[in-house]
């Protein structure tokens, strides 16, 4: 168990904790998550409220960001020499396995403060450095690649895809809610199967999470106005 996590949970499930685990998908990588036993059937009308205030993403590895860390561990290429920026990183996962494949810089950015200490436990756990932003916007890094996992879950959240080109030349964004995006600069890469962990129990049908490739489209590249 991870106490300072664990101290951080508690303010929202007294009865949770945060304990190592081993990703199904990607055994290369242990994340400090949920503890697998634990249920919701006991929360009380409080818990439940708070959890609602507060949805503690980085308590868990989601699917999109096992299937996004898993593609970069077997095609290092992507991220080899470059910096790359994960986007609402929660648990780290993607700026971790980054880190792995040869990213020369990392910068993992979380509104949740909770979010960026897991994430850098989690890096620390993993051997591996990154930096931590709270504000996508006041980065002044110059980002060669955006990553981004499950950040669509609010159709809201649509309008970042453009924001991610204006910031980087590329995108790899994995998500397991929209089954066929139709952004300009993106495009459909591949599909694949995984579990959010600790298991939700999800739907089938958000075990199945889509990849896209979003590039910066060249100005001889736009259609005709004519």
């Amino acid at each position: 168990m991870h106490p300072g996590l664990t101290r951080r949970l508690r303010q929202v499930l007294p009865t949770a904790r945060v304990e190592l685990a081993a990703l199904p998908d990607v055994p290369e990588l242990q994340l400090y998550l949920l503890n697998a036993d634990f249920s919701n059937a006991a929360l009380t009308p409080e818990e439940i409220s708070a959890v609602l205030d507060y949805p503690a993403y980085w308590i868990f590895c989601w699917a999109s960001g096992q299937v996004l860390a898993r593609h970069l561990l077997d095609h290092p290429h992507w991220v080899r020499g470059r910096c790359v920026l994960d986007f609402g990183c929660g648990s780290g996962v993607a700026a971790i396995a980054a880190a792995k494949a040869g990213a020369a810089r990392v910068i993992a950015c979380d509104l949740d403060p909770d979010a960026r200490l897991a994430t850098a436990t989690n890096a620390r756990l993993n051997g591996v450095t990154v930096e931590l932003a709270d504000d996508f916007e006041t980065v002044d890094a110059t980002v060669d690649l955006i990553l981004a996992a499950d950040v669509l879950y609010d159709r809201s959240n649509l309008v970042w895809l453009d924001r991610f080109l204006h910031k980087a030349p590329q995108v790899l964004l994995a998500d397991s809610r929209i089954k066929d995006l139709h952004a300009p600069g993106y495009r459909w890469l591949d599909r694949r199967t995984s579990t959010t962990w600790p298991d939700l129990d999800e739907f089938d049908d958000f075990r199945h999470v889509n990849l896209y490739l979003g590039s910066q489209v060249r100005r001889s590249e736009l259609p005709s106005q004519a």
